[in-house]
């Protein structure tokens, strides 16, 4: 991949940063996944740096089996290598292929280039997609997405893939922090068109240790898009709802 893809810039110092933040944080087993026995997935991370990091190795934890990737693999070797044997390191297109499912935590302008170099071996694919439009850093595609919404867009330049938006709306820190923490659990949410597609994601959230709150189909992700009212909400389910004006 050619060197001026915006997901790769800075990789050695979010790897780095990420790298030294697992070691000394310990994350949690959740207790869900222990107990269910439920079939795992594999599982895809495309952007390996806090967001990917952090959510996937939750994933590992939980008993999923995950190919952490980048266009230098070897930078992976500490993250990987503190997950045990359920963690691997590959490239971007060895992560596609390996991945029932992927998670996507990339610069938000990084999606054209992704869905054009790859279209064909994400066709058919699950994508959770984490990212948020920045016009400072993304440019125009930032205008349209808040123009259109970011689901709506993120799905026009993932053509072909069943898009599900989410974690895109706390930080890693937040994520690592409160992971399977006692009742009442942290909120996700969620926003899809494909319903296998969505309900792949929430038992994903659930498995990361969190609640999924299912907000509607992709047009409705603008609800929790960066400036929308549930943006950077850390708050519980019911919370959420209340505040997205959702059922209870």
């Amino acid at each position: 991949m050619p060197d001026r893809r915006p997901f790769d810039r800075d990789r050695r110092a979010l790897l780095g940063s990420f790298g030294a933040w697992l070691a000394a944080a310990a994350l949690p087993f959740p207790a869900f996944a222990q107990s269910t026995g439920a079939a795992k997935t594999r599982i895809g991370v495309v952007g390996s740096g806090r967001i990917g990091g952090t959510v996937g190795s939750l994933w590992v934890k939980a008993g999923h089996e995950v190919m952490f990737s980048s266009r230098h693999p070897e930078e992976l070797k500490d993250l990987v290598a503190g997950l045990g044997n359920l963690a691997h390191a590959g490239t971007v297109a060895q992560a596609i292929a390996f991945a029932d499912t992927l998670f996507f935590a990339v610069p938000y302008g990084a999606l054209p280039q992704l869905g054009q170099d790859y279209g064909a071996q994400l066709k058919g694919k699950i994508v959770l997609e984490a990212g948020n439009a920045n016009a400072g850093r993304d440019g125009a595609i930032a205008d349209e997405a808040e123009k259109n919404g970011i689901g709506v867009t993120s799905q026009k330049y993932l053509p072909g893939t069943h898009v599900v938006r989410a974690f895109n709306t706390l930080s890693y820190m937040i994520l690592a922090r409160e992971a399977n923490r006692p009742p009442p659990r942290l909120a996700i949410p969620i926003a899809g068109d494909d319903p296998a597609a969505v309900k792949e994601a929430a038992q994903l959230v659930s498995d990361a240790g969190f609640d999924p709150v299912m907000v509607g189909g992709l047009a409705k992700a603008s609800l929790f898009q960066r400036g929308g009212p549930g943006y950077g909400q850390a708050v519980t389910s019911p919370e959420l709802r209340q505040i997205l004006h959702l059922a209870p």
